[in-house]
């Protein structure tokens, strides 16, 4: 069976290990985002849902599935499905400063403001009302529809609390609530691996994002969990 791992060449090159993991432990072939040549699973870690539909219209299994990708990196439609659903989420398409302005695609903070005028608004964008304590958020990792880690993300000097920009993490004991929370968009998504973020609204977790192709950084720098490995095993298991 051949096995195919897809990243943009970008992202490639900044998850050099993860890739190499893949690669040992499933012999995955690294392909970009327009490979349409033979598979027989598709690990989809580009964030792109069309070539997961590509695939699955083949009856190929990709993990992520293509819903979920689609989901996940569209932050307003993510944001429109919990509110739906039952979730609760900062008010989106919010305009009375200060709000936060987000890419409806975007990853890792990238692209993040705080607005201070009422002009700075932009209906192609996520503009949303601020959580009340700013630069910290959760992020919470899960595997086959179990909750595998949580972490409280801080940044002292930031709005945003992200690792990657240099925000500290530290291991999160989530609470009875929280843990509901979490099982309950569990059990809304249909994903295989990816994150769970929060931020914190008068204290009490309130859902920000899903992330799709989510990273492992916090886990493999500060745990003894080898989340790639365990996710291995998964697809195996789940390919048999």
């Amino acid at each position: 069976m051949k096995t195919v791992l897809v990243y943009s060449k970008e992202e490639a090159k900044r998850n050099a290990f993860a890739v190499q993991k893949f690669n040992d432990l499933l012999g995955a072939e690294l392909v970009t985002p327009d490979y349409r040549g033979v598979a027989d699973i598709v690990i989809n870690r580009s964030n792109s849902f069309e070539i997961a539909e590509f695939y699955e219209k083949k009856g190929v299994r990709v993990f992520n599935p293509s819903a979920f990708t689609r989901l996940a990196n569209d932050k307003q439609a993510a944001y429109d499905f919990m509110e739906q659903s039952g979730i609760e989420i900062m008010p989106t398409r919010y305009s009375a400063p200060p709000f936060v302005k987000k890419p409806r695609d975007g990853h890792g903070g990238a692209g993040v403001v705080m607005c201070d005028t009422a002009d700075e608004y932009d209906e192609k964008a996520v503009c949303q009302k601020p959580a009340s304590d700013l630069g910290r958020d959760l992020r919470v990792w899960v595997l086959g529809g179990k909750i595998r880690a949580a972490f409280l993300r801080v940044s002292k000097t930031d709005f945003r609390s992200n690792f990657c920009l240099g925000g500290d993490a530290v291991p999160y004991e989530l609470s009875g609530s929280e843990t509901a929370l979490v099982k309950k968009i569990i059990a809304l998504v249909d994903g295989d691996y990816y994150g769970i973020d929060f931020v914190f609204d008068g204290g009490k977790a309130v859902f920000n994002e899903l992330e799709d192709a989510v990273g492992a950084r916090i886990l493999y720098s500060k745990t003894d969990i080898d989340i790639i490995a365990e996710y291995c095993k998964y697809i195996k298991k789940c390919s048999e």
